[in-house]
């Protein structure tokens, strides 16, 4: 069993080493690991291995949607405090998130305006999530405002969740013809799931019941090859696509 134990201790220190040497760390990792295998492959594991594993991130993760369960409104509360106890754009920025996921849109876009009036006014990412929240308190104009300010700035930020963000702010706008081909060319280009759910989505919700027809098909043809865990990371979107045929089929 001794014998074993130290085989194992060796094992794992040259897996390690050979992972050193990939991805170009420091000599001394080495002489560490081979010198002393044990202690050596759990000092280079915590170190080196799980920060780059991704495993550690995965776990953060983890935790933060086991917390979020717990008390939902905890970052809003402690976004608030920080933005009141020190009223930086950075705190503003983390407070009009808070905001935005906890369900106030309109004290989103207003708090992310009012950010994008200072030093961070050509920041993309502020004015990205202004979009997104002047979309969601249906102020459709001042969306589609911020949208076209970003395409002017770069147009290859956030390509695919621009033009969807687009489409649907025309769709809220009753730009309907717009939409409906801002939605065609975002599905057309991308391919991708959410890009087709939100045009089937949207397919519904104007009575399109033939192009709706033929994208459900597509949907489907692409969920019945799923993971159990891609479908949990799909869900909001399938309740949403639910919801728009339900109300199609009640009326």
């Amino acid at each position: 069993m001794p014998i074993l134990g130290i085989g194992l201790h060796l094992i794992i220190a040259v897996f390690f080493a050979i992972h050193a040497v990939r991805t170009n760390q420091n000599q001394y990792w080495l002489f560490i690991l081979l010198m002393f295998p044990g202690l050596g492959s759990l000092i280079y594991f915590i170190a080196i291995f799980l920060p780059s594993s991704g495993l550690e991130h995965g776990a953060r993760k983890a935790v933060a949607v086991v917390q979020k369960k717990l008390d939902p409104t905890r970052e809003l509360r402690e976004a608030k405090e920080a933005f009141e106890f020190t009223p930086t754009a950075q705190n503003q920025m983390r407070y009009a998130s808070a905001l935005l996921e906890n369900g106030d849109p309109n004290g989103a876009a207003n708090n992310f305006e009012d950010c994008l009036k200072g030093p961070f006014a050509s920041d993309l990412n502020i004015r990205y999530n202004a979009s997104r929240a002047f979309l969601e308190s249906a102020q459709f104009e001042k969306a589609l405002g911020h949208i076209e300010a970003i395409r002017a700035e770069d147009k290859n930020f956030r390509p695919e969740q621009i033009d969807i963000l687009y489409a649907k702010a025309l769709q809220g706008a009753n730009r309907l013809v717009e939409a409906k081909q801002a939605f065609a060319a975002a599905h057309n280009k991308y391919g991708s799931f959410e890009a087709l759910a939100e045009y089937t989505i949207f397919a519904f919700a104007t009575k399109d019941l033939e192009t709706a027809s033929n994208l459900n098909g597509q949907l489907e043809s692409s969920m019945s090859r799923w993971t159990k865990h891609t479908r949990e990371i799909n869900l909001p979107i399938i309740r949403r696509l639910q919801t728009a045929m339900k109300q199609v089929n009640s009326n």
